[in-house]
């Protein structure tokens, strides 16, 4: 993750296995679009740039990130990717929704990878403000689009290694 201590959207290329021969899936919130299409824009961009193409990554919209567990799961069916990407972005407000919305996420991506053969990506963006969304969707801490989109390339390697 991106802080201030460490900022993996500068990495060294040469540390990332080819993915020229890999499919991959990127499912985006809707909610809070104008941050979820920077991390959007970031993952695709990484994935190209380290050899994925164009025709083998399939960018799905879900209406909030709630809804990115059951589009992650569906979108394998369908595609058969290495590795799925699940973008999002919730930010802090004044009732506990916050709260449910996040917790939700995080235990379904956990499920799916507990239980599915590919790599699923976490990629939602919890911030307490607006502010904290931006610095990591390109801002001063990086794109957390990119950092996901190193780690789909590294775990999709590492789970044909592994089968």
């Amino acid at each position: 993750m991106a802080t201030q201590y460490q900022n993996l959207s500068e990495y060294d290329p040469e540390m990332i296995p080819d993915a020229s021969g890999m499919r991959f899936a990127i499912v985006v919130s809707e909610w809070n679009s104008e941050i979820t299409d920077k991390l959007r824009g970031g993952a695709y961009d990484t994935l190209i740039k380290l050899g994925a193409k164009p025709e083998n990554i399939q960018v799905a919209y879900v209406p909030g990130s709630f809804e990115l567990v059951y589009a992650a799961k569906r979108i394998v069916g369908s595609i058969k990717p290495h590795a799925v990407i699940g973008l999002g972005c919730v930010i802090r407000g004044d009732t506990p929704h916050f709260d449910y919305v996040c917790s939700g996420v995080t235990q379904g991506f956990t499920q799916l990878n507990a239980e599915g053969d590919i790599p699923y990506i976490f990629g939602l963006l919890t911030t307490d403000n607006r502010q904290q969304a931006i610095d990591r969707a390109g801002g001063k801490y990086g794109n957390k689009g990119d950092e996901c989109a190193i780690a789909a390339i590294k775990m999709a390697h590492f789970a044909c290694v592994f089968k």
